[in-house]
């Protein structure tokens, strides 16, 4: 895949200054061969910031920037290679010529996490393999050991454990830091495109909402969480697409999101904003998996998803 930069980068935006005080020193080693150096704790710490990349190709200034969002106990990397090796919907928007900026949210992959005690409520948690493949709708349970899928799953099984090693710990206490860090990065970026996956649309939804002049387009795809009941400004021009894959009356959480994601975008539609909803089977891609940017058919959902994009304020 080809295509020219004219420039790439990246910044951490967002955050607060955390000091430590009045912590005993203790003696370390950096490594297994410098000697015992004394630690002293105290001091200033920066935590909850997000981490951003972004590439800007060549002859992309008649188009909008794509903000990608990840999900829960991700990073970034979502956005980058599938785990068989394919382009990503990172590599794809820059070959159509998109700028595209990249996060990793607070406690997530480059933007770090704090160790500072008392900073953060609860513990982090990791997600097993076998959580992941039934909760992203790969397969039953009892197919786990066999890598047996759902008939006709369109995620490629062989590469599940490249996929497993993407997964980072996360909280799940932390989502008012989520939504203040992504107001940053929005409001830095100015007018965009955002792109969010499953947790990611709980962070993105009461951000976008906030700012209907600057954010145009919206794609949820497959969102864990919703626009906010009321929304307080009116979004007349902002265009919204919800985008599922299948299997989703396979897995209770997935049934039980259905009424709640229409119900969000019902209240965006009365809010004025225009919203699409698809069920990607019934635009010629039947199995797609939660992880619907890493199916084998993610190119094809990609292109739809650009092709949505350009027919409004792109």
């Amino acid at each position: 895949m080809t295509y020219r930069l004219s420039d790439f980068g990246s910044f951490h935006v967002g955050g607060r200054k955390v000091v430590v005080r009045d912590q005993p020193t203790r003696m370390m080693s950096y490594t297994p061969a410098s000697p015992p150096t004394e630690k002293d704790p105290n001091g200033i710490y920066w935590i909850d910031q997000a981490y951003v990349q972004y590439f800007i190709p060549e002859d992309s200034a008649d188009r909008l920037p794509i903000i990608f969002l990840h999900g829960g106990g991700l990073t970034g990397v979502t956005w980058e290679t599938t785990p068989d090796g394919r382009p990503g919907w990172l590599q794809l928007f820059l070959k159509w010529g998109y700028p595209v900026y990249v996060v990793d949210q607070p406690e997530r992959g480059r933007a770090g996490f704090s160790v500072v005690p008392n900073t953060w409520d609860g513990e982090p948690m990791s997600r097993a393999a076998e959580e992941a493949w039934t909760l992203f709708r790969f397969g039953d349970a009892d197919g786990f050991d066999r890598r047996t899928n759902y008939p006709g799953c369109d995620f490629p099984v062989n590469a599940l454990e490249a996929f497993i090693k993407q997964a980072v710990p996360r909280w799940t206490t932390t989502r008012p830091i989520h939504i203040a860090a992504f107001a940053d990065v929005i409001d830095r970026i100015g007018p965009c495109t955002v792109i969010c996956h499953s947790q990611g649309g709980d962070t993105a939804h009461p951000v976008v909402t906030a700012r209907p002049e600057i954010v145009r387009n919206v794609v949820a795809l497959e969102p864990s969480g919703f626009a906010p009941d009321p929304i307080a400004d009116p979004l007349k021009g902002q265009r919204y697409l919800y985008v599922y894959g299948d299997f989703i009356d396979r897995h209770p959480m997935w049934r039980q999101l259905d009424q709640p994601a229409r119900s969000s975008a019902e209240r965006l539609r009365s809010a004025g904003a225009e919203v699409d909803w698809w069920s990607l089977s019934d635009h010629g891609l039947p199995g797609q998996s939660h992880m619907l940017m890493m199916d084998r058919s993610s190119a094809k959902t990609a292109a739809l998803v650009r092709d949505w994009i350009a027919k409004g304020r792109a």
